[in-house]
């Protein structure tokens, strides 16, 4: 099993080599690109070699990126929040260039999975943000532009009628037929959606990768893993039972401590890794102190 972080870790900031260098250190293997242009300016050329740069420095495998979810974040304040589900069609047209401009990055920096919201959480949704004939459009010209590049889809779970594990299953198998395409399970959002097993379970043959992270059941806190109240003992089993072999991605909260952060996160992933193989995270702890 191997395990990556997402730089959603650090969203607030913008990102540089420092920030990956940081990663690689608390051996994490792969990566999975927040696209949040005060972040990272998938929109610029030269940010995009820079990334290719860094990564090259520091080992890592661009894992994933995360199609954009709003303009900006400044000072703490969320710019407009993009939405492929938009009923408007200028909305809709302007998330589905963002979330382009972000495929484009495999140009230069091949990755596997292009994560992406069907429309917008619930509790921050407005009026038409959430419209099915809308998802299907935009999808299918994601689609159009992610295959040549060898990336996939991966379809987030998300609070929303239109992002349950069912409704997912349903949207890429009958509505969409696109067999490529797949789902992102965010064991966060299942959670506070339901129950995280049944939702494995559900989302089993299509899941393609995975955002890992807590909470207490109420808020989006996007804690460690342990730090909430997800078994996660039952979640590794359900993982196991429908042979997931992918990555576990851990996309959690900005605490403005980063070496805090990542040395809380490779003791989560000891943790996760004694779940589902006792000899290897033991292998893991004993080269960790060579």
């Amino acid at each position: 099993m191997e395990f990556g972080l997402s730089t959603h870790l650090v969203h607030p900031e913008r990102l540089g080599c420092a920030h990956l260098d940081a990663l690689a250190q608390a051996a994490f293997t792969r990566v999975e690109l927040f696209a949040l242009r005060s972040h990272f300016d998938y929109h610029d050329t030269a940010a995009v070699h820079a990334l290719r740069s860094w990564l090259n420095e520091t080992g890592l495998t661009l894992h994933s990126v995360h199609a954009p979810i709003a303009t900006e974040l400044t000072n703490g304040v969320w710019g407009q929040p993009f939405s492929i589900g938009a009923a408007d069609a200028a909305r809709r047209t302007l998330a589905v260039e963002e979330a382009a401009r972000a495929l484009a990055i495999a140009d230069e920096v091949p990755y596997g999975y292009l994560v992406v919201h069907v429309g917008v959480p619930d509790p921050y949704a407005t009026p038409g943000d959430n419209q099915a004939d809308a998802v299907c459009r935009s999808v299918r010209e994601l689609h159009t532009l992610a295959a040549p590049r060898g990336v996939r889809l991966a379809l987030e779970v998300i609070p929303n009628r239109l992002s349950t594990p069912d409704a997912l299953v349903r949207l890429v198998d009958e509505e969409l037929e696109i067999r490529d395409a797949g789902i992102c399970f965010d064991f966060g959002h299942a959670f506070l959606m339901g129950d995280v097993v049944e939702g494995v379970e559900i989302a089993s043959g299509h899941l393609l990768t995975t955002h890992v992270h807590d909470n207490g059941g109420t808020r989006d806190d996007h804690l460690l893993p342990f730090g909430g109240r997800i078994d996660w003992p039952a979640a590794a089993t359900a993982l196991q039972k429908i042979g997931y072999e992918g990555a576990l991605v851990m996309e959690l909260a900005a605490t403005g401590d980063l070496d805090a952060t990542l040395g809380a996160a490779r003791e989560a992933r000891r943790r996760l890794e004694t779940l589902f193989d006792p000899a290897q995270a033991d292998w893991n702890a004993w080269n960790d102190l060579q």
